[in-house]
């Protein structure tokens, strides 16, 4: 959590928390006015029907409790059996109101859980804002633990903390004309002279709870924080280990396990400081609340004793007074109860709200004109047109610039140069770089296909993995297999449905042959290649590509490779050179941006 964030949770005000629950409200609530609304709202009603009877059943057994007594106090033996079938009867509801309830509420958790996820997920996946997202400034990290966990604490706390203040209203409202009728009121001398006090057990419950809460509150203060740091520094500690174990292969090569214990053992360090901090803020509640808790059944008795002692009380009448005191204050006492919930789904909360925000701005920067944007659109042709394209980093500072192309249906074209210009040069043209100037025309009604120096390769069986982003019922098997004999792959032929990590499985150079059987597969029009080649010698390479050529004659191909030779595929050759360090379209110091861009677009290879 960032410093501002501390800062700001620091000095929190009343109104600016109730701001935080209304943009929570407005967040997530649509799951009630959605698609699914009538189940919603039907287990909602349920929830709220059920809670209803819980508080039914607490007002029952109160009484219950003070005939008991009574009849214990009468020395009964008719009385205090019929009370045992009473609480029978009242066990048994209780059981079952009870486990309905928790049925209820998960289903009801579970669904909002998949709901709110859903949304999350489909901003996250759309509009290449899951890659952009790493370059964007921010409380986003680790989106995947705010996803997996924090949208689930989120939602099963609000559910839970939800449902217990409805049941301390509900309490509170019926419990308070219990013990005015129970409890009556008492006598007080003040020098000489006595006064009746109505109804003094419920001013005392509403003192008492008041102090509490009061007192759990200050001392509670500093639990959100502490929480919300931990939260992050768990999620940071996933993240670590799950990238290890992904980078397995490589930290093994160059021999990096000593550099990743001491990683894991910084990145616990933060956990151990934000666990000690939470330890402490815990502490000083529990100190309190133990000794809130422990007081809370004696308290009532010692009050109303003198009545009892006096004889104007009967023994029922005190145990249902004393009863009715402590669930009164219970229901008061709500916010001491429920502090460490509180914080939990607050940091959780928070932290799923700023990572929608995050998404949210990324859209409605794309929605909006912004001359610091590159436009993606289509030709009228099917050409490939770049006009005055200005590429920067996120901070302003210039890749490429003053870069102009056309590429026509059927041209192979080779772009070098500098690799961190041409790369960024390929994000552009794939809608992952809006960072910059200019505009791209994609070809129209044709289709594309971008291979990337590293394919993507799902858990999944080899036709699925071949398949994607496609289903793979969409192919037949001898589609499959001609596309894994044309890649070299046709010795995978039997291991079609076997599921299994193909990443590990295969090599880096099986991986880029994976991208080509893709390829082979879905027979683009156009290809946009991205390093698709570099595992492979020269030999390999010349054959692969003769594949593509003798299988698609027409195909449009813009490559970016640096390997020497390429005559025999390309039929153009363009050099990138990067931009001068330190030149700013944007957000740096003003500058006259020089010509960066070295073409040799006249350069005809065959």
């Amino acid at each position: 959590m960032s410093a501002e964030a501390t800062a700001a949770g620091k000095n929190e005000t009343f109104f600016q928390r109730l701001h935080f629950i209304v943009r929570f409200v407005r967040f997530a609530g649509p799951f009630w006015t959605g698609p699914d609304k009538w189940r919603a709202i039907s287990m909602t009603v349920a929830l709220f029907v059920l809670t209803v009877a819980q508080v039914v059943l607490a007002i029952w057994t109160n009484y219950w409790n003070g005939a008991l007594f009574d009849a214990l106090g009468e020395r009964s033996v008719p009385k205090f059996l019929t009370q045992i079938g009473i609480f029978v009867v009242i066990f048994i509801l209780t059981m079952a109101v009870t486990a309905t309830h928790l049925q209820v509420k998960k289903r009801l958790q579970v669904n909002w859980r998949r709901w709110l996820t859903r949304r999350v997920v489909d901003r996250w996946m759309s509009e290449k804002h899951h890659y952009q997202l790493i370059f964007t400034p921010g409380e986003h990290d680790n989106p995947d633990g705010r996803i997996a966990d924090d949208i689930n604490n989120s939602t099963e706390q609000a559910i839970a903390l939800t449902h217990t203040l409805v049941y301390s209203f509900l309490v509170l409202g019926t419990f308070i004309d219990i013990l005015l009728n129970v409890a009556g009121g008492t006598t007080v001398s003040v020098s000489g002279a006595s006064y009746h006090v109505p109804g003094y057990m419920v001013f005392l419950a509403f003192g008492y709870a008041g102090v509490g809460t009061a007192l759990g509150l200050l001392l509670g203060r500093p639990l959100v924080r502490a929480t919300n740091s931990l939260q992050t520094a768990e999620a940071n500690f996933r993240y670590g280990l799950a990238r290890a174990r992904e980078k397995a292969e490589e930290i093994a090569l160059v021999g990096g396990e000593r550099v990743e214990r001491h990683r894991f053992v910084d990145l616990f360090v933060g956990i151990r400081e934000s666990w000690l901090r939470q330890t402490f803020a815990l502490t000083g509640i529990m100190f309190f609340t133990s000794g809130y808790g422990a007081l809370l059944p004696v308290f009532p008795i010692l009050v109303a004793a003198p009545q009892y002692i006096a004889g104007t009380m009967t023994l029922g009448v005190l145990m249902q007074t004393a009863q009715a005191f402590q669930k009164l204050t219970s229901a008061l006492s709500w916010p001491v109860d429920n502090l460490s919930d509180m914080a939990k789904w607050r940091a959780s909360a928070n932290r799923v709200i700023s990572l929608a925000d995050d998404l949210q701005k990324l859209a409605d920067a794309k929605a909006a004109p912004d001359e610091n944007r590159i436009a993606v659109g289509h030709a009228n042709t099917p050409t490939l047109a770049i006009n005055k394209l200005q590429i920067v980093n996120p901070d302003g500072q210039l890749v490429l610039d003053g870069f102009n192309l056309e590429v026509k249906e059927g041209e192979r074209v080779l772009i070098d140069g500098d690799s961190g210009a041409a790369v960024n040069l390929f994000k552009v043209v794939a809608g992952l770089w809006p960072w910059g100037r200019g505009e791209v025309l994609l070809p129209r009604d044709r289709t594309i296909l971008f291979m990337p120096q590293r394919p993507y390769i799902p858990n999944d069986s080899l036709r699925a993995v071949l398949a994607y982003p496609n289903e793979p019922d969409a192919y037949d098997d001898n589609a499959f297999h001609s596309a894994l004999d044309n890649s070299g792959l046709g010795y995978l032929r039997e291991r079609l449905d076997e599921v299994s990590s193909w990443e590990r499985v295969l090599t880096f150079r099986g991986q880029q042959r994976i991208g080509f059987a893709r390829l082979f597969l879905h027979k683009p029009n156009w290809i946009f290649m991205e390093e698709a080649t570099d595992a492979f010698d020269a030999a390999a390479e010349a054959k692969l590509l003769d594949a593509v050529i003798c299988e698609f004659p027409k195909i449009t191909v813009i490559g970016i490779s640096f390997n020497a030779d390429h005559d025999h595929f390309y039929t153009r050759k363009l050099s990138l050179s990067r931009a001068a360090d330190g030149q700013f379209l944007f957000g740096g110091p003003p500058v006259k941006h020089a010509a960066s861009l070295l073409l040799a677009e006249d350069e005809k290879i065959f």
